[in-house]
């Protein structure tokens, strides 16, 4: 229920701030077009009348403008901008209508907020995003430069690719191959790229481990890891980017990160489509990684014993389990002849309502 006096919409942009309050008793609105700086912005908000409450809409302007606002006293929510309601009829934008539509929204408390991320937080969270970034960036170098080889007839044949045969074969036949040296020249330029960027991610993973070994992550970390395909790059990512586990249960995790099938049904028909792929799409690509791990036979091996002993029995006993659970989902799927991509979806929703059960687990 909202409580306070006045309601507060920012429009936060880059180089400006468009700025909107209600006064509660003598309804009376107050528009202003603000310096994006925060202390422009808390001398505007020291002039309403009080208490105040202030809603923004999540963005590239980060959180820092909440933080501030919430360490002197002011509630600020930070809005989910794809759960904002609108008219359907609404075809006028401006930042300042903008700033007034959220106000009335707090007013009503018709707000979705997000979670807020602490400063060490949203630190660890940009090198996670980093380390993705370099993963894509890595991906589309060893493309083109396999694409490359492919338009001149030349096909690597000795297994696997992007191995360390598969590299010595680069090095020592494929240039040779080819004919031009101007493609030649193109070719080194290519194999320089992967090379670079495949040692620019090598040095963000160990930056990862450091941290999620130091940081106040390392717990949940090590819970996690006692699920098949959660290694502690997985482990670190999920933590940082889901941050509170406890707004969630096991059974709306998997809509929060898109698992969880679209729907349009009326009346007595109900026609169910593809996942949402709403919220968060970095966990919702690590989760569905993961879950590949979980197709082949189920053994204890030597990498698992190691994370279970950096967890607690609790957490061993109850990865186990989430381990036998998951690998017969897929022999279900796989009996009854669902595309292995369909099953994989399934059984990533699923594991995020176990990984979710190991992180609100009490150490």
């Amino acid at each position: 229920m909202f409580i306070e006096r006045t309601s507060v919409g920012l429009d936060v942009h880059a180089r400006s701030v468009a700025a909107a309050a209600i006064d509660g008793v003598t309804g009376e609105l107050v528009q202003a077009r603000l310096a994006p700086s925060e202390e422009a912005i808390t001398g505007w908000l020291a002039g309403l009348p009080g208490p105040v409450a202030v809603v923004y809409e999540a963005g590239p302007t980060g959180f820092g403008l909440s933080r501030a606002l919430t360490s002197q006293g002011v509630r600020c929510v930070v809005a989910a901008p794809s759960r904002l309601q609108r008219p359907s009829g609404d075809r006028v934008k401006t930042d300042a209508r903008d700033a007034v539509h959220l106000a009335r929204l707090l007013r009503l408390d018709e707000v979705t907020p997000v979670s807020v991320p602490t400063a060490e937080q949203e630190s660890a969270r940009d090198l996670v995003r980093a380390r993705e970034d370099c993963r894509g960036d890595l991906m589309r170098a060893r493309h083109r430069l396999s694409k490359l080889l492919l338009r001149h007839g030349i096909v690597y044949e000795g297994g696997d690719a992007w191995t360390g045969a598969h590299d010595a074969w680069l090095r020592r036949d494929a240039a040779p191959m080819l004919a031009s040296e101007a493609t030649r020249t193109a070719f080194d330029s290519d194999y320089e790229t992967v090379l670079a960027v495949k040692a620019r991610r090598d040095r963000l993973d160990r930056a990862i481990e450091e941290l999620a070994a130091a940081s106040e992550f390392a717990p949940l970390v090590h819970r996690l890891g006692c699920l098949r395909g959660v290694s502690t790059l997985t482990g670190f990512a999920l933590a940082v980017e889901i941050g509170d586990w406890h707004r969630f249960t096991g059974a709306t995790i998997g809509s929060f990160v898109g698992l969880t099938p679209s729907e349009h049904s009326s009346g007595s028909s109900r026609a169910q489509g593809p996942i949402t792929k709403t919220g968060n799409a970095h966990v919702r690509r690590l989760l569905v990684e993961a879950a590949w791990h979980h197709r082949p036979r189920y053994t204890v091996g030597r990498t698992m014993q190691e994370r279970w002993e950096l967890a607690p029995p609790a957490a061993r006993v109850h990865g186990d389990e989430g381990n036998r659970r998951l690998h017969a989902r897929w022999v279900t799927f796989l009996e009854r002849r669902k595309r292995p991509t369909v099953a994989d979806v399934a059984i990533a929703r699923e594991l995020a309502g176990w990984c979710w059960s190991l992180a609100v687990m009490d150490d």
